[in-house]
Order: structure tokens, then sequence, then C-alpha cells
């Protein structure tokens, strides 16, 4: 029999690093006091539902492979696969953006001119996205032991220092970079910057469904999900606004660097009170948590494609494992994939251009997910499939309509706000949404093509 290996615990920080993550802080500060709103409404009409739903589903089929069983279960075999698929595509698009941020809040400490530099970025997130691949060859304790520390040294404390020292800045009175007044906390859907923002915000919160993939080996899962999905989800919010609060006090939203905007405000908010010495010291933890978030990330997506391959929607070779149970065909095809995505660097000259179509690329693809999860939540509770004694959505078969109903429009909203080109990418509109589409294409259609190749094989 298989020991168990997690605990609550140990979901609430896979959740949290999943999750919360500094990467998305400067993107954030930069809406200033009205943030508090635009997290509040995010709350409401992504987080919130997909929780519920993440929490029934989970503790309905507690078993290997997450989304993909749900999907499955609902609408079969190829809507399973291409779940999973584009969970795991997506992590692929989003490594480089994480991973640029590392390579970023490094290069504040040895040379400040190669953040911007694109061999620089595209030789250190390489080298860094292997060696977190080969660390996940050692298996999920591994992993989940670098998530917690990740978690508590390299995103919740860094986050809580930024915080209390955002909150000496202002009760010292020294001058706020953003507006205070309480008209300021208005949202402004009409201003298309924020539009676009606010799509990073939904980014900045996706990945809620990403520890179900382990619920084989959590101990008493039906009582162990919903409570880390609750803990984690307090965690997640309170920390992330109040950080990210304390950075807009200390730098103008206009000023803030997308990928090194928490280092500005630690440096001017240190140089002010003398303590600028501690600043390698908090750059160092950023990139641990960050790094870790990686290492997180990076075996989840391949476990439910691994599933995948033993329900014969891949061909045999995905399945290969090793004595730790870890797909390493897979995980060798997904470095393989990342670099050559990575080459994008080093042909396209701005890295903040880079940064931020992959970002919104990543969640657009994972938006669609979302919307096949809360179909199949609706699907599975009117076909009496949820287990009535896990947990369940409030209100009965009405109360989950309306709430996947609420997470699906959201989630077509912002995919479609995903085509305003952000201000810092410079391409018009034509050519962006061009880009867009082709990139959505070049995602998605590998998976059919597997698919197919798999079934035939099978035949």
């Amino acid at each position: 029999m298989q020991n168990k290996k997690l605990t609550t615990l140990s979901l609430v920080m896979i959740n949290v690093i999943a999750i919360d993550n500094l990467r998305g802080i400067p993107f954030s500060a930069k809406l200033g006091l009205s943030l508090i709103s635009y997290y509040a409404i995010a709350a409401l009409i992504f987080f919130i539902p997909t929780a519920l739903v993440v929490a029934e589903l989970a503790t309905s089929f507690p078993n290997k492979g997450g989304i993909y069983v749900w999907v499955k279960e609902a609408f079969g075999d190829f809507y399973g696969f291409i779940t999973i698929w584009l969970q795991w595509i997506y992590n692929v698009v989003w490594y480089p953006t994480i991973l640029t941020f590392v390579a970023a809040n490094f290069a504040t400490m040895i040379n400040p001119s190669l953040e911007k530099n694109n061999l620089y970025t595209w030789l250190t997130i390489t080298v860094l996205f292997w060696t977190c691949t080969f660390i996940n060859y050692y298996g999920l304790k591994v992993s989940s032991v670098i998530s917690t520390i990740g978690a508590t040294i390299g995103t919740l404390l860094p986050m809580l220092v930024v915080t209390l020292i955002g909150l000496k800045w202002f009760i010292d009175g020294n001058p706020s970079a953003m507006d205070l007044s309480f008209s300021s906390l208005s949202i402004q859907p009409s201003n298309l910057k924020h539009l676009s923002i606010f799509c990073f915000i939904i980014f900045g919160l996706i990945g809620i469904e990403m520890s179900a993939v382990h619920a084989d080996e959590v101990d008493m899962p039906k009582r162990a999900y919903p409570k880390a999905i609750w803990q984690s989800s307090i965690i997640i919010f309170v920390s992330l606004i109040l950080s990210t609060l304390a950075v807009s006090l200390v730098v103008k939203g206009n000023d803030l660097s997308v990928t090194t905007g928490l280092i500005q405000a630690f440096i001017i908010i240190f140089q002010s009170y003398h303590i600028d010495y501690l600043i390698p010291y908090l750059t160092i933890c950023i990139i641990i948590g960050s790094i870790s978030s990686v290492v997180t990330w990076i075996i989840g997506p391949t476990k439910g494609l691994l599933v995948a391959s033993y329900d014969n929607c891949l061909p045999k070779w995905f399945s290969k494992t090793n004595s730790e149970q870890i797909p390493t065909n897979i995980l060798r095809l997904q470095a393989a994939v990342f670099t050559a995505l990575s080459f994008s660097y080093l042909f396209i000259p701005n890295v903040d251009s880079v940064y931020e179509i992959l970002s919104i690329l990543t969640t657009q693809l994972a938006l669609f997910i979302y919307i096949l999860m809360f179909a199949s939540a609706i699907k599975l509770r009117y076909k009496n499939q949820n287990n009535k004694n896990g947990f369940q959505v409030p209100g009965g078969k009405l109360g989950l309509s309306v709430v996947a109903a609420v997470g699906t429009i959201t989630c077509i909203s912002v995919i479609i706000i995903g085509f305003i080109p952000p201000p810092e990418v410079h391409l018009n509109t034509k050519s962006y949404i061009f880009t867009m589409l082709i990139a959505l294409f070049l995602c998605i259609a590998p998976a059919v093509f597997l698919y197919n190749k798999a079934k035939r094989i099978k035949l």
C-alpha cells in the first residue's frame, strides 16, 4: 500500500507557492488604491467560484489526474485530454515569464544593465529550467519540501517585509506615490490599460486546482482539500493585497518595472532608512521563491499527462517513468519545448514585450481549462456522480449552476480582454491579435494530432 506523503499543510503550501507570487505585484501596483476594488471583484467573479468548484470536484474524485479526471468523467477522453494538455502547455508558456522575473532580479545584484539583455535572459532562464527539471526526477517528497521552504522564505517573507516597511513608510509621514483619496478606490472599466492589468490579476489567481493532481497521495482528501483551499485562499489574498499596496505607496505606477518593481520599492525604502545592505538578501529570497514555484509547477501538469497516456490518449512513449514514478520522457519533452520557446528572447528585441505577450497567452490558455471545469462540475452534479460525502457547493444544483456560470462568463470576458494590446507591447492592434491567434493555434493543434495518433495506434 502506498504511503500518503502530503498533509493539509503541504497542500496549503503547494497552493500558496503556486498562486501567491511576487511576479504579479508590479502589475497590480500600477492600479494604486483601486487594486483593492479590482482584487475584490476578481475574488467574487473568479477566485471564489473556482475554489468552490475545485473543492467539490477534488473531494468527489480524489484520484490522480485532477482536472483531467473531472473533465473526462463529464465529457469523455477527448475533452479530458484537451484539458490536461492545455494545463500542461500553458505552464510551459508561463515558465519563461517567471524565470525572466528571476533573471531580472538577479541582474539587479550583479549588473543592472543585464536586466534588458536578451542573451543574458535567454541563457539564465534556460539553465534554471533544466535544473528545476532534474530536481523533479527525485520525486514528490523532494519537490514538496522545496515548495514549503520556497513559500515561506521566498514568497511570504518578502511579502511580509515589504508590507511592514511600507506601513512604516506611511506612518513616518513619507510622501505617498499613490492617490489615497476615497475616490481612487473606484475602478475604471473604460481604461484599456486598467483592463489589461485586470487580466494579469486574474492570471495571478490561477492555479488552485493544481494540487488536485496529487489527490491519491493526500491523507483524508475529503477533509484535507476544502480546509487547505480556504486556508491558502486567506493567506494568498491578504499577502497579495497588503504587499502590493506597500509597493504602490513607494513607487509611482508609471515608473514601475514589470520585472523588478518589487526591488525598486525595496531600494527606495531601504536607502531612505540606511539599511540598503539588506537588499541583496531580500533579492535572494525573491529568487528562491520564484524558482521553488517553478519546481512546484513542473511536476503537476506532467503527472496529468502521464494519466492521459495510461488512458491511451497519448502515444506510449509518454508513459515512461523512473523509480519515483516521475514521467521522465514528459519532463524531457517539456524542457525541450521550453528551450525552443525561450528562443523568442533572441528574436524579439524588447524583453518586456516578450514577457507580457507570454503572460497574456498563458492566461488565455488557462481560462479555456476553467470553462471546461465549470461545465464539468454542472454535468457531474446533474448526473449525480459527485460523492455526497465530500464537499458540495452550497445551494444545491442551482447554487452550483450560478457559481459556474459566473466563473465561465468571467473567463470568456478575460480571454477577450487578452486581445487588447497592453501599453508595454510595441505592436499595433492587428499585428498583436494575429500574433495571439497564431500562438493559440500552435499551442492547441499538437494536442489534436497526438490524440488522433494515439487512437490510431490503439486501433
